[in-house]
């Protein structure tokens, strides 16, 4: 509701109360036996009652009721997801590097020139001698 609805309906009800006194007993009455009927058949409010929250209990639910907390309940999974990522690619990246200064030292240690390396059938002859190793 915006402000121009709020104030209307003070107005409307300080017209009603003025007049209230002015109302025959039996309109009192039904207006009574009605609120007192829309009283018993209105629902609970939703917001008030605790449902589960993705899938957990309502008591778990319920530590989450707060607009803060059910932000925090979203966030601290992904949180956990992208820190959970970041190790898996530093975890990658440190194999990586050490394959690569395993196969440095490999050829730095090697007696065969380096050149030896760009001939095509050189890396055909290392890959047979791999395969009988």
């Amino acid at each position: 509701m915006n402000t121009d609805d709020i104030n209307l309906a003070y107005k409307l009800r300080h017209a009603l109360n003025e007049n209230l006194d002015a109302l025959p007993a039996s309109t009192t009455e039904r207006l009574a036996a009605a609120r007192a009927l829309a009283l018993s058949r209105k629902k609970p409010d939703a917001s008030r009652t605790s449902r589960p929250l993705f899938g957990l209990p309502a008591f778990a639910a319920s530590l989450f009721s707060a607009p803060g907390l059910a932000r925090l309940a979203v966030a601290a999974p992904m949180l956990a997801l992208v820190i959970g990522m970041g190790g898996v690619y530093q975890y990658e990246q440190q194999q990586r590097l050490a394959a690569m200064a395993e196969l440095d030292a490999a050829v730095l240690a090697d007696e065969l020139p380096l050149t030896a390396y760009l001939d095509h059938g050189f890396n055909a002859y290392v890959e047979s001698r791999q395969r009988q190793q």
